[in-house]
């Protein structure tokens, strides 16, 4: 099937004419001000997941100001939304998240600074907000411009870290009527190549013991600790027979609260990651039993509670070629002389761990397709296997910055991520202008789709059919 995406992909892409992206793309960065401001409240929130009740709703009232309508509360979470524009055939998605991860805290200065804050921003996930906002939205104006049929609908999609929030609204179906689904995600370097992420399963460990003095009267009790730290010991031995490419980490999230009491109460946070799902599930299995072994030797109890559950992305090369084509069109982000010095002073906090060449933020990576590229995991990846999807990573922190770090922070909060985050807000608008132009792209993606997901598919979301997990960090 290849040569067919191929040669649509030649004949037709890139469908948005030279005068009209270049207009799309001015009127953008004459609103660059206004959506990094928009970005920057976000920033300041700093909401956990699930908690990201004032990010939501800023983001609800620019688009509803806009001319959008807003379906607050979807999939039984009050933090997702929905807001769509227009009607009828094509339904191209834009996808936005706004939640902040916990324990890390910074300043928009290029050295370590806390701010004394609960959370921080170090995924980005303000700019990915309020980009996808601002594509949704000049999509919207070309629509009205132009008379051009069919919807544009942002999805407001809350608690990526830990919460699988867009694995929900997939559950709930809220996607099953879309053509097209756009994302991106802040980086350190700009990319639209068609590549995976890992599955991910994580879930807590509570073991139950009977508290005693542990001077006293050891022998009465039995420790929750020594549950975790069992459970611990198995579960390192496992990684020699694991897949090379497996991911296991974890922390104690309560291991007692006096050394001299036996703890009846402990508990651990796990996360496992692979390229195939289907190897993940068997993994997680057998983590779930080296928790049952840990407890019999200690003469404890454990329960364990799913928390999160995510597939890997399916990519789409056909449509990802177009959004490389896009972004290569946009082109990368230029610092001035402050953010350049800002950039070195962040440059030396770094270490890159390598020796390969790094992309520099005005250079667009070459296109490839790469079905395991990366360590992470998404959210992302269950709605690419319900609908076509298509992403992309702008430079909105400075080279060889890691995400989940202060560094990412501090340019997050700047304009070296503001400039990155208007990079993707063009990109992902001259792609869904192109899919609403020429359809065969659409047509030429959902044969591909079928395709790689196989005939006799159904999407089963890993998280079973629990409820949203709207404390899931308390």
């Amino acid at each position: 099937m290849k040569p067919i995406y191929c040669l649509i992909f030649f004949s037709f892409s890139l469908f948005v004419s030279a005068q009209d992206a270049d207009q799309v793309m001015d009127q953008l960065s004459a609103k660059e001000n206004y959506y990094g401001e928009i970005a920057l409240k976000i920033w300041e929130y700093a909401e956990l997941g699930y908690q990201e009740y004032q990010s939501a709703s800023l983001l609800e009232q620019t688009l509803e100001k806009e001319g959008f309508s807003i379906e607050s509360g979807v999939a039984d979470i009050p933090t997702a939304f929905v807001a769509s524009y227009g009607s009828g055939k094509p339904i191209i998605g834009i996808l936005g998240e706004y939640d902040a991860l916990p324990g890390l805290s910074q300043d928009a200065l290029p050295e370590k600074k806390s701010l004394g804050a609960a959370a921080g921003h170090a995924c980005g996930h303000h700019l990915f907000g309020a980009g996808s906002a601002a594509a949704a939205i000049a999509v919207k104006e070309w629509m009205e411009k132009t008379g051009q049929q069919g919807t544009i609908r942002f999805y407001g999609c809350p608690a990526e870290e830990g919460g699988s929030g867009k694995v929900y609204m997939a559950r709930a179906g809220l996607f099953k009527d879309v053509d097209i689904v756009i994302h991106w995600h802040p980086s350190s370097y700009n990319t639209a190549n068609a590549s995976s992420s890992l599955a991910n399963i994580s879930g807590k460990f509570r073991f139950h013991g009977i508290s005693a003095h542990a001077a006293g009267a050891p022998e009465k009790g039995r420790s929750a600790l020594d549950g975790v730290e069992a459970m611990n010991y198995m579960v390192n031995l496992m990684r020699e027979h694991v897949p090379s490419d497996t991911r296991i980490h974890y922390v104690i999230t309560d291991g007692g609260k006096a050394p001299n009491v036996v703890p009846d109460f402990a508990e651990v946070y796990y996360y496992a990651r692979s390229p195939r799902r289907s190897d993940l599930v068997d993994i997680w299995n057998w983590i779930v039993k080296a928790s049952e072994g840990a407890a019999l030797g200690t003469g404890t109890k454990v329960d364990h509670e799913i928390i999160g559950g995510v597939h890997e992305i399916l990519p789409i090369e056909s449509l990802a070629r177009v959004a490389h084509a896009n972004l290569v069109k946009v082109g990368g982000v230029v610092y001035d002389d402050e953010e350049n010095k800002f950039a070195k002073k962040i440059a030396e906090t770094l270490t890159t761990g390598s020796n390969d060449p790094l992309p520099k933020p005005y250079e667009i990576e070459p296109f490839a397709v790469k079905m395991r590229k990366g360590g992470g995991s998404t959210d992302v990846g269950d709605i690419s296997w319900v609908v076509p999807t298509v992403g992309l990573r702008t430079a909105t922190w400075v080279t060889n910055t890691p995400a989940h770090s202060w560094q990412a922070i501090a340019a997050g909060g700047m304009s070296i991520g503001k400039k990155g985050m208007m990079v993707a807000a063009k990109t992902m608008t001259l792609t869904a202008i192109d899919l609403f132009k020429n359809q065969d792209l659409i047509k030429s993606a959902w044969e591909e789709f079928e395709n790689k997901r196989g005939e006799d598919f159904q999407y089963k979301a890993l998280i079973g059919d629990r409820p949203p997990a709207l404390n899931y960090r308390k």
